[in-house]
């Protein structure tokens, strides 16, 4: 087996494991990871709140993509959709009581463990990293791929 091999497992042990930890999540509690990534980024805004486009830069997604998430969320009643205080014309989205709960009952998604991990490496090894993902990047030629910092399994479905 030739060097590389490794890479392309290594690699499609991260797939599998994003796929499976996304059908999971939407099995147990009806949501998908970028659903749930909304709900996270509300719970974290005072009131519980924030605009689409504020949830948009969040998870690095366009205004319509979000739209969307965002009405799934309200047909399910985890958020809300209303005026802003002061100023009628801007709607914001708000986190209900049943989308807390929801949240209560969640658990860590693999990518905030990976964030806590790579958090505790030491800089030389975070570059080298980040060196390393680049090549695979060029490799795939996907360098101008968006891409939010926030791994789903909707990275990886087309």
């Amino acid at each position: 087996m030739s060097d590389f091999t490794d890479v392309l497992i290594n690699l499609r042990k991260i797939v599998r494991s994003i796929n499976l930890e996304s059908k999971r999540i939407q099995k147990e509690f009806g949501i998908s990871i970028p659903q749930l990534l909304c709900l996270h980024y509300l719970a974290s805004n005072p009131g519980y709140q924030s605009t689409i486009s504020g949830i948009a830069a969040y998870l690095n997604l366009n205004l319509s993509t979000v739209t969307g998430i965002v009405s799934r969320l309200e047909k399910k009643h985890l958020v809300a959709r209303l005026p802003k205080s002061g100023d009628k014309r801007i709607t914001v989205v708000s986190l209900t009581s049943s989308g807390k709960k929801l949240l209560d009952q969640s658990p860590e998604l693999m990518h905030q463990q990976l964030s806590h991990k790579l958090a505790a490496l030491p800089e030389e090894e975070i570059k080298l990293l980040k060196e390393s993902l680049g090549l695979l990047v060029h490799c795939f030629n996907i360098n101008d791929e968006p891409a939010s910092p926030m791994i789903t399994i909707d990275d990886f479905q087309y």
